[in-house]
């Protein structure tokens, strides 16, 4: 281990501990999971700190910039922060380059340690008071009808519940085809403009190098700086941030659900909506009273999706489902019917 990552809190690993348990660490971005403790990097520099989950009382999500959120317009769409909150009072964050990322991350930490809570004291209060409003919107006796459809939307959900991977999947490629789709050509001619001046300018300091001019450094480290910025900003038409890469990672996901759901003809939703979240809404909408058999949740649920842009206030809880759901229906533009051209039927 070149670097010591420097401790966050009271109790710490020893030396050989540390090493062993950061190399078998989990990477999500500059952020990773290890069995003894977490480690938070900086926007370019990974994993430079580190707090054993004895020392952490609470993680949770943060949100900035979140303008264009449900759209994913802008560089980042939006920046996602992981707040690690430890016993002792103190507080640090970590930023991450997508926010299915830092939910990744803040997921996974809650699975292998559920005791650790992942919402700040303030979002659980509302979301309590939240829980408490939506159960008091409920009908308190469904019809025939719409109880049926309940229990067949139930069925559906459980039936994805062993295909994890697949929902994962799903949900991941379709968000990051809308984020690619999304960035104009006037933000990747930016983002390539800085990455060719970052590399002139490393090119300079090489040269100035040889020269032995005393400022041919900083002409490296600004060239250097201008280049990881273009490259964190992820609009240079690179390898996985191409509309091509994108649109078959997409195809391949649809395609995978698409083969997992042939055993099951009468499915409430197409392939490429098969989320627990989607069916989750259409059994709100049911229990609402807004309709009552599937079809009728299905067509409802759409349309209230469409609703929701970035100009709509709603709450934490709400944006987290809407930025994993949205993107699913917005990737084929709602239709039910698709074709896949990039995969083989």
């Amino acid at each position: 281990m070149l670097i010591a990552p420097k401790l966050l809190g009271k109790r710490g690993l020893d030396e050989k501990a540390l090493a062993e348990d950061k190399k078998n660490a989990v990477k999500y971005d500059n952020c990773a999971l290890g069995k003894e403790a977490v480690y938070l990097g900086t926007f370019y520099f990974p994993r430079m700190f580190y707090a054993t989950y004895k020392d952490i009382s609470r993680v949770y999500k943060r949100i900035a910039m979140s303008k264009g959120g449900f759209t994913g317009k802008g560089v980042f769409g939006t920046m996602s922060y992981a707040v690690i909150q430890l016993h002792n009072g103190q507080e640090h964050q970590a930023n991450f380059k997508t926010e299915q990322m830092c939910d990744a991350f803040i997921e996974d930490l809650h699975r292998a340690h559920p005791n650790i809570p992942t919402h700040s004291a303030k979002a659980e209060r509302k979301l309590a008071e939240a829980e408490a409003k939506e159960q008091a919107r409920y009908l308190q006796t469904l019809p025939p009808e719409a109880e049926q459809a309940v229990r067949r939307l139930q069925g559906a959900q459980r039936v994805l519940e062993t295909r994890g991977d697949l929902i994962h999947s799903l949900e991941m490629t379709a968000r990051n085809k809308r984020v690619i789709e999304n960035i104009s050509p006037g933000k990747r001619a930016l983002g390539v403009g800085i990455a060719v001046l970052g590399l002139v300018l490393i090119i300079a300091g090489i040269v100035c190098l040889a020269l032995q001019k005393a400022y041919a450094w900083y002409l490296v480290a600004f060239g250097a700086a201008a280049a990881m910025f273009a490259l964190a900003s992820n609009t240079l038409p690179i390898g996985q941030n191409t509309r091509a890469f994108a649109l078959r990672d997409w195809e391949r996901a649809v395609a995978a659900m698409r083969d997992y759901l042939k055993e099951q003809p009468d499915f409430p939703v197409a392939p490429q909506f098969a989320h627990p979240l989607v069916l989750e809404r259409m059994i709100r909408l049911l229990r609402e009273g807004k309709a009552s058999s599937v079809p009728a949740a299905y067509e409802a649920m759409k349309e209230e999706l469409k609703r929701l842009n970035n100009t709509v206030k709603v709450t934490q809880a709400e944006h987290d489902e809407v930025v994993k759901v949205k993107p699913l229906f917005l990737a084929c533009h709602y239709e039910d019917q698709i074709e896949l051209f990039t995969v083989d039927d």
